[in-house]
């Protein structure tokens, strides 16, 4: 961070040299070259102000809003929220005996029926282990011929010391809740289970070799939609370089796609056509991305699928130049509003009339927009020029949502799924071994795609394993819904 911030105070050191250099040519022209030097001052200044705000500044990208007449801008409580998934345990406060006695004339006290004061109150019930001990009975015929033994409780792995139920917890603990081994191992310690990162990894791992064909299952049903969404985000391998790691590059991606119900994740190497293409497979629907070039690659090495482009990354460019060119960003941020104000509108209407609210009241927006960019005046390499070709770039893909209601406007979806795998990225800092990459992808893709349903993760990875322990077609989170 000290290194950023003093190449940061060189860069700005160096940006206000340069507007004082403009400032003084400025004054000495005039005519059409003074105008070309005034749009690179501002230029100039804009970079100046990303880069100041860099140091200092907060990130959002909300616009502001007015408020009401009268108001103070400031945001009340809450209040308490209802808690209709917590068990209701009633515990009953008795007065003590010494004490049923009337303080004014020394008389006993009587139970007041019916009367009692209530006050609610949330605690916590702390976790613990247990070294059960499991005594299977036998039977035996007296003719000596038949001997029956009680049905022992499934587990991951013959002879397996700890249960299944120990397992979940350790998945849930690190892909959901983003805990490494290493500080469960001391949580666990510190309620009085002695164990090591390693036997905890080996429980991930048996757990994984079961659920496997539910991974499997859960990519089909995405790649079998007419729509998707598709992002990715880097991931390390810790053990690059190493024989185990067969000499791979440290730097990962972690590949999502993702529909309505579920997520898939994989985990390759690089960001090329080449993984898109493992990712993606034979994919024939609409592909819902940013900008990055592999996709718009593998489409033309013959991908059959269709792209279409989100408008949120679009925006995202213009806001952050709002503050130096707002007259040119606030014309084309407003645009954008509009269509996301028609899409809150047509929230929950059929396919067949949002289709037509979006080619009577969105087009002639997007119209606008091309015609804006066309007449907005910019600089050649400025960063408001980089926005225009940006959005130019990917101008056919950005109307596609125009003739398929299943498009929609951004794909904010897919980046919000992510948020796990950056936060564990954050915390466990990624794979110790390309065996960890892709039991990271399965148990990534189980609980992300529980959430999207608003199964508890742990009581998805449970109904999923007994379907495998059971034969049963893999499991995918809307069924296990059911179950719940």
């Amino acid at each position: 961070m000290r290194v950023q911030n003093a190449l940061l105070s060189q860069q700005v050191e160096r940006l206000f040299e340069k507007v004082a250099e403009l400032l003084k040519r400025i004054n000495e022209l005039e005519g059409g070259e003074r105008r070309q030097l005034e749009l690179q001052l501002k230029e100039t200044s804009a970079e100046l102000d990303r880069a100041r705000r860099q140091m200092f500044g907060e990130s959002s990208e909300r616009l502001s809003k007015a408020k009401p007449n009268g108001s103070s801008g400031v945001q009340g409580g809450h209040g308490r929220r209802e808690q209709l998934r917590l068990p209701e345990v009633e515990l009953v406060h008795d007065l003590p005996e010494d004490e049923r006695i009337c303080d004014s004339c020394g008389g006993s006290l009587s139970e007041w029926s019916g009367q009692e004061e209530v006050s609610p109150e949330i605690t916590v019930v702390s976790r613990s282990y247990r070294y059960v001990v499991h005594k299977r009975k036998k039977y035996r015929c007296q003719c000596g011929a038949c001997i029956k033994t009680a049905p022992a409780p499934r587990k991951l792995r013959p002879g397996a010391l700890y249960s299944i139920d120990f397992a979940i917890d350790v998945a849930v603990s690190k892909y959901a809740y983003h805990l490494p081994l290493e500080r469960q191992v001391r949580m666990m310690a510190s309620e009085g289970l002695q164990i090591d990162s390693q036997t905890l990894w080996d429980q991930l791992e048996a757990l994984a070799a079961h659920l496997e064909p539910t991974h499997q299952a859960l990519r089909t049903h995405v790649l079998e939609q007419p729509v998707i969404g598709a992002d990715e985000t880097h991931w390390r391998l810790m053990g690059a370089g190493s024989k185990a790691s067969g000499g791979k590059g440290k730097r990962w991606h972690v590949w999502a796609i993702i529909s309505a119900d579920a997520v898939s994740y994989q985990l390759h190497n690089s960001r090329s056509a080449e993984a898109a293409k493992a990712v993606l497979g034979g994919y024939e629907g609409t592909v819902l991305c940013d900008g990055y070039a592999a996709y718009d690659s593998l489409r033309k090495q013959g991908g059959k699928f269709r792209l279409a482009h989100c408008w949120a990354h679009v925006r995202r460019k213009f806001y952050e130049l709002k503050d130096v060119h707002p007259t040119e960003c606030a014309q084309v941020l407003d645009y954008i509003g509009q269509l996301y104000a028609i899409e809150a509108e047509t929230r929950n209407v059929s396919p067949k009339e949002h289709l037509e609210v979006r080619k009577q009241r969105s087009k002639p927006i997007i119209d606008q927009i091309r015609t804006w960019s066309y007449e907005v005046e910019s600089l050649p390499q400025s960063a408001l020029r980089k926005a225009l070709v940006y959005m130019g770039g990917m101008w056919q893909g950005l109307q596609v949502f125009l003739d398929d209601p299943n498009v929609e406007l951004d794909n904010n979806r897919v980046e919000r799924s992510l948020r796990g795998v950056v936060l564990g990225r954050k915390n466990h800092l990624g794979s110790r071994s390309e065996r960890g990459t892709e039991v990271a992808a399965l148990f990534y893709s189980l609980v992300e795609s529980a959430r999207l349903n608003s199964v508890d993760p742990a009581r998805y990875l449970r109904c999923a394993l007994d379907a495998a322990f059971e034969g049963a077609d893999p499991l995918l989170p809307r069924h296990a819904m059911l179950l719940t």
